[in-house]
């Protein structure tokens, strides 16, 4: 039994701090930037922490649903907001 999976993703730099992802295996691309928070930021776009946070509500989401299936729980809904914080500590 094979364990072992690979996700390829490819990001291309477009402009500043902008970029577009995809995968050769999905129809959707994603545009990706620095944060607004961060020097050059670029609000209204998708940026590494928020696809860090998604991923880890995602996973917990799928997770939920493989468990749900298995023990064959029947249930109506399921949401989740999850939210990650970053700290930018000064070094001294």
């Amino acid at each position: 039994m094979n364990n072992t999976y690979t996700y390829n993703v490819d990001i291309n730099w477009i402009e500043g701090r902008k970029g577009i992802m995809h995968s050769n295996v999905l129809d959707n691309k994603i545009e990706v930037a620095t944060p607004p928070e961060f020097a050059n930021g670029i609000p209204g776009i998708w940026s590494p922490e928020h696809l860090f946070v998604a991923a880890a509500g995602s996973c917990f989401m799928t997770t939920f649903l493989a468990v749900a299936e298995k023990s064959r729980l029947e249930f109506v809904s399921f949401s989740c907001k999850t939210s990650g914080i970053l700290e930018k500590k000064r070094m001294v």
